[in-house]
């Protein structure tokens, strides 16, 4: 048997076999000089050769091409599956004109009392008609026909209004959103013009009505920022609750760093006009920013300032199922 070791004790190498089985001398373990041997290396290339190669699509990491929220695109719109109607359960005319994106109800109450909208051939005046869905419903001569439902997530940026349109021809929400979907849509509720977040735009508005409803109680969560640290006393004022309008507000929950108490997270369930601002100015402090992150199970995970996306039809279910608070 082959002895592994030499005098020293110390390992040797393994020695090789021929095909025959005669041992040949063993691969040695020292480095070698290869300043004499020929290099066996690839020719490096000079300065002056030229060494571009063709530009590869510029791609994330993961391998996925970027895309622009902001660009119309039929693939990125989805197709929300609507809740099947009773056919011979009637609804107001004034709502079934808002549902098709015709225009608000308050504006359908002007047109049904200036006689341009039809049922079945009969010009319709009264303001509490009732119609169904297979009825023909006609609006200056034209077939009203009902749209798809839309649900789209902004993360609302500074120095934008919270309305369909502005008299001051402000920056308004829906002109981030405009090329998102051919559906007249609207904004669910309100955000300050310097207060940023998600903010939710539909043209569902048996959905935009429970959410903003003050009977449902759906929670908010901000970040605020203050002017000045919150001390123990004001900390206690806010926590126990600020009456605002006749009504105690009282938070669900208020947390912030240890070191630092300017900077704090708000969980509320109120719906009342800037709330949150108005909570603080009671105690004589001043909102020097405000970011609304979640708004009835929904958050800005994944959406930059400025940007959009369109729900999931799993969070659409839910949101219609109220499965968030």
């Amino acid at each position: 048997m082959y002895n592994n070791l030499n005098n020293d004790g110390e390992r040797r190498p393994r020695p090789r076999f021929h095909r025959e089985g005669t041992p040949v001398s063993p691969r040695p373990r020292f480095k070698r000089d290869f300043s004499e041997q020929p290099s066996t290396d690839r020719p490096k290339r000079s300065f002056n050769e030229s060494t571009e190669r063709p530009q590869r699509p510029n791609k994330p990491f993961g391998g996925k091409p970027k895309r622009n929220n902001n660009l119309y695109s039929a693939h990125k719109q989805q197709v929300y599956r609507e809740k099947m109607e009773d056919p011979t359960k009637p609804v107001r005319l004034n709502k079934y004109l808002a549902n098709a994106g015709i225009c608000s109800r308050r504006e359908a109450d002007d047109f049904i009392q200036a006689g341009v909208i039809t049922v079945n051939g009969v010009t319709v005046d009264n303001l509490g008609t009732k119609v169904l869905p297979t009825d023909d419903i006609r609006f200056h001569d034209q077939p009203v026909r009902r749209e798809r439902k839309v649900y789209i997530l902004l993360n609302k940026p500074k120095n934008t209004v919270t309305t369909t349109d502005d008299p001051q021809e402000r920056h308004t929400v829906i002109d981030i959103v405009r090329n998102a979907c051919a559906e007249r849509i609207y904004p669910v509720g309100r955000l300050d013009r310097n207060t940023t977040g998600v903010l939710l735009l539909t043209n569902d508005g048996d959905l935009a009505a429970k959410l903003t409803h003050p009977k449902f109680h759906k929670k908010k969560i901000y970040a605020v920022t203050l002017d000045r640290e919150l001390d123990e006393v004001d900390e206690a004022i806010v926590r126990a609750g600020v009456v605002l309008d006749d009504e105690r507000i009282v938070p669900d929950a208020l947390e912030f760093p240890k070191t630092d108490r300017k900077h704090i997270g708000l969980e509320i369930h109120s719906g009342q006009n800037r709330v949150v601002r108005r909570i603080f100015e009671k105690v004589g402090y001043k909102v020097v920013n405000l970011d609304r992150v979640s708004f009835a199970g929904l958050t800005k995970k994944n959406v930059g300032r400025g940007k959009w996306r369109f729900l999931t039809p799993k969070e659409v279910a839910m949101l219609h199922m109220g499965a968030f608070e």
